[in-house]
């Protein structure tokens, strides 16, 4: 199978021409100096590390995966020493804020390089990705006291992050978690209880685990709202900041998974674990959700990155593979991206990771905005749109990535399902990203119960509005359209379905029926537009990568599109057909 390569090229063209990337930054106080070239050149050198460093780590890590031995975590041959030079290298600080030994450099940045290291190695993104988000609850909640403790070696990478959230009996419902926390009578807490599915809850890098642990007080009421998060290091740390004596946690057994085996998911006993209240007490899943939606946004680049991959590989070996014949029966064999079906699985795929990664930069580019834009308002708008997009890109990109690297699995047909060719890990990797950090139904219900009507759908709306503006502008571009038609037509059908919904919101099963059709309906639509705002730039240029992504463009609104029509009619016809059959007759 051919090696990974880094879509730069893509990515280039996205941050050059499609999105005024260098116009953004100039506006963002403290990336003044941060423009396209230099995050392609930071990108070009990620995409090596990844290629001569993780790559090679994934097929053997998935082989071997962890080991517990005498209480003792050990990740597969090579991962310490990739972590350590992943860290010496500067990666795991590429984001972090320069007042705790961040480079600062912006979101857009941090998600692209995120997408090359789950192409290639899925297991051990989560990682440096877990930290990254257990950094940003600290930054966000954590006293002055913990930041200064935990952030710099965490920002740095030689300390790593782990979220305990769930437990055998609560999973998605986080009110029924029974762990517990005592105070101690110093400010600190002794924690007990027990956790699973613990993502990077132990391993062998060396350094400490910083471990975000939901529990309750004394106390406390029954439901969400007794809920607090409390910080717990493996090791405690000496006043001189080394570190001391491990504390009271364990781990009881790794999970035994489908995929990601390279991944230590541990069940993890906290049995008297000293630890510290981060933000308020009772306001615990306030200060979690910080990290869960860090998290739900990494998990939908690791769908993005598993389609990137999935699709090179299988094109690669649709290039080379000969069988059949021409489909003038003129010739013979021949390679089977001739083939009609064969070029349906690869272009599907294509025009949904392409599309991805445009929604993605674009959302990212939000987050920047967010967290430096000197105009309130503005940094308000784009919040509002990464809190929107949130659900969307977690759900979408994962179904995708899941959905493409089947068909990617199915390009090789029975070498797809061999373990040496590599399609199958892509497989039983990318499944899980459709589970965790809020499974896909779960994302689809944050968004028609809690993201559509905020504001009373205005904030809907303005989205929808951005996508009109984009489609004005595309209107007298030849060759964009087909992709704008297709996309203003679908767009009339997510405004319907929205008001449809917007009017049940006092009927909560209409709004789980119709969830899960109107995530995808309403990501279908947001790719149309980026394939709008990448069709309009493309019709511009004559290089193979312009006429790569108007062929493509077009293929998404003549083959993909049109599912928006189904969908948008099993939203509408209701919840009836799914709830009038009796339970007892499933």
């Amino acid at each position: 199978m051919t090696s990974y390569a880094p879509p730069v090229s893509d990515i280039t063209f996205l941050l050059g021409e499609v999105f005024d990337f260098d116009g953004l930054m100039r506006r963002l106080p403290g990336h003044e100096d941060v423009n396209a070239d230099l995050a392609v050149s930071i990108l070009d050198e990620a995409g090596k590390f990844c290629v001569g460093v993780l790559e090679p780590l994934n097929r053997s890590g998935d082989e071997e995966g962890c080991r517990l031995e005498n209480g003792a975590v050990s990740t597969p041959k090579g991962f310490p020493e990739a972590y350590r030079a992943f860290v010496e290298a500067g990666w795991a600080g590429l984001s972090g804020d320069p007042e705790y030994s961040g480079q600062g450099l912006p979101r857009v940045v941090q998600i692209l390089v995120d997408e090359m290291i789950s192409s290639v190695n899925l297991s051990f993104g989560l990682f440096p990705g877990l930290t990254r988000g257990a950094v940003e609850a600290i930054s966000r909640h954590a006293n002055s006291d913990l930041k200064a403790t935990y952030l710099p070696k965490m920002i740095s990478g030689e300390w790593t992050g782990a979220m305990a959230l769930t437990e055998a009996a609560a999973g998605t419902d986080l009110g029924l978690l029974t762990t517990k926390a005592e105070p101690v009578g110093d400010g600190s807490y002794r924690i007990k209880g027990t956790k699973i599915f613990i993502s990077s809850g132990d391993h062998d890098f060396g350094g400490n685990i910083i471990h975000l642990i939901l529990a309750r007080l004394p106390g406390a009421p029954k439901g969400v709202k007794g809920i607090s998060l409390f910080l717990a290091p493996k090791f405690l740390i000496g006043k001189d900041g080394s570190l001391g004596a491990r504390n009271d946690m364990s781990v009881g057994s790794l999970e035994h998974k489908m995929g990601i085996h390279a991944q230590p998911t541990c069940v993890m006993n906290y049995d008297g674990a000293i630890g510290w209240l981060v933000g308020e007490a009772g306001r615990g899943l306030n200060s979690m959700f910080t990290m869960m939606n860090a998290e739900r946004l990494f998990v939908g680049i690791q769908g993005l990155g598993i389609a990137e991959a999935a699709n090179q590989k299988a094109t690669g070996y649709a290039r080379e593979r000969l069988q059949g014949r021409s489909s003038d029966g003129t010739r013979g064999p021949v390679a089977i991206i001739e083939h009609p079906d064969v070029r349906r699985m690869l272009l599907t795929g294509r025009s949904l990771a392409d599309a991805s990664r445009a929604l993605a930069i674009w959302t990212a580019m939000q987050m920047d905005i967010a967290a430096r834009h000197p105009d309130e308002a503005a940094r308000r708008e784009a919040d509002g749109f990464v809190a929107l997009l949130t659900p969307v890109v977690k759900a979408a990109f994962t179904d995708f990535g899941f959905e493409t690297a089947a068909a990617s699995q199915q390009v090789l047909g029975g070498h797809g399902y061999i373990r040496e060719w590599g399609m199958e890990q892509f497989v039983r990797d990318a499944r899980i990203t459709q589970i965790y950090e809020g499974t896909n139904g779960v994302q689809a219900l944050d968004l028609v119960s809690r993201k559509l009507p905020m504001e009373d759908g205005a904030l809907a709306s303005r989205f929808f509005a951005l996508i009109e503006q984009d489609l004005r502008t595309a209107a007298d571009l030849p060759a964009a359209g087909v992709i704008s038609k297709a996309t203003a037509q679908a767009l009339g059908r997510l405004e319907t379905t929205t008001r449809h919904l917007l009017a049940a919101r006092a009927a909560p099963a209409e709004a789980g029926a119709a969830a899960a059709d109107y995530l995808r309906l309403f990501a279908l639509v947001a790719f149309g537009w980026v394939w709008v705002r990448m069709a309009a730039k493309a019709a511009s240029g004559h290089t193979p990568l312009h006429r790569r992504k108007l062929a493509t463009a077009t293929f998404f609104a003549e083959r993909v599109m049109p599912q928006t029509l189904w969908l948008e009619a099993a939203i509408i016809n209701g919840a009836a057909s799914l709830m009038d059959i009796e339970a007892e007759m499933l």
